[in-house]
């Protein structure tokens, strides 16, 4: 179950759109007249007029479910867990607006409310959105709803503005990751994607400590468009493609037969390498012969010498 957060300042437009779209289910609602869009939207308008000053009024929320979970949706169970959620929310005594809709392979439900409460008083919308996770997530747990361990399953189709935007940063990203092995190659791949970098420093300091990225206009911290992708989960990322990639020279160098992806300028093998100038990956893996037959017979000799009262 996962919900979104959106504050409007108009109760016609957004009636009409979630009451008239096609295959849309009025399930429910509170202090409104239900016969038809023209009494809701004056039902809403009149409750308004209490707190005029407030701008944006109109509160809109979107729940939706896994495609799995759709046996255990009746419309009287989508209601309650309407209801659930405003409450959670601490959205209450205002009226509000249930709406079912069917046009995609998902279920979910558009829930309208006023901001202005039944006694004119505004309905903060600050930390909402933070609110909003935190409740989805314990609503997912409390009724055994399918919680998906990736963002595989995301209609990325339906989403758009800021969503639309981290989603293409995430798939992106991690895509790019999993063969970056320093910074800049990460950097270079995701520039050629209009996606750039921003790292953030410890004060007073050159040590990065935290990551950003932006595209078309809008930031989002790492950690924000993924766990995967905050500074430290990708440094370690980064850090074990460098190691694989320098365990995959070492091989090639030693003459092990290993399937490694590489660029057509990075092919190099043995046969190719100046024999003038020693390899330093192959000075570095020799073996050291502790065993060496001459140390070995001067070892000996010492031995004999000392037997007899011979210091050197």
């Amino acid at each position: 179950m996962i919900g979104k957060v959106i504050v409007g300042s108009s109760f016609s437009g957004a009636v009409k759109y979630i009451v008239q779209k096609q295959q849309a289910k009025v399930l429910g609602g509170e202090g409104i007249r239900l016969m038809n869009v023209k009494s809701m939207v004056d039902d809403f308008n009149m409750q308004r007029m209490l707190n005029p000053e407030l701008g944006k009024a109109v509160g809109h929320l979107v729940l939706s479910w896994s495609q799995m979970d759709a046996p255990k949706l009746s419309e009287k169970i989508l209601m309650e867990r309407a209801k659930q959620y405003l409450e959670k929310m601490k959205i209450q005594d205002t009226q509000y607006l249930v709406v079912e809709h069917r046009d995609t392979k998902h279920p979910h439900i558009h829930i309208l409310y006023n901001r202005v409460d039944n006694s004119g008083r505004s309905i903060s919308d600050k930390f909402q959105r933070r609110l909003n996770q935190k409740v989805c997530k314990e609503m997912t747990l409390e009724h055994g709803y399918h919680l998906a361990k990736d963002k595989s399953q995301v209609n990325r189709q339906q989403l758009k503005g800021a969503d639309k935007i981290r989603y293409e940063l995430s798939d992106t990203i991690q895509r790019a990751s999993k063969f970056a092995s320093s910074w800049g190659e990460l950097e270079t791949v995701l520039a050629s994607k209009d996606i750039r970098l921003i790292y953030k420093y410890k004060s007073g300091t050159q040590q990065v400590e935290g990551i950003s990225f932006e595209k078309d206009g809008m930031v989002f911290k790492g950690s924000k468009v993924d766990r995967s992708l905050s500074y430290g989960r990708l440094n370690n990322t980064i850090s074990a493609n460098s190691r694989r990639q320098f365990r995959g020279i070492s091989t090639v160098n030693t003459g092990t037969k290993m399937n490694i992806p590489t660029t057509k300028s990075a092919q190099v093998t043995v046969a190719e390498q100046p024999s003038s100038e020693p390899d330093l990956i192959d000075t570095l893996l020799s073996p050291v012969h502790q065993n060496d037959p001459e140390q070995i017979r001067q070892q000996q000799i010492k031995k004999r010498k000392k037997s007899r009262g011979l210091h050197l």
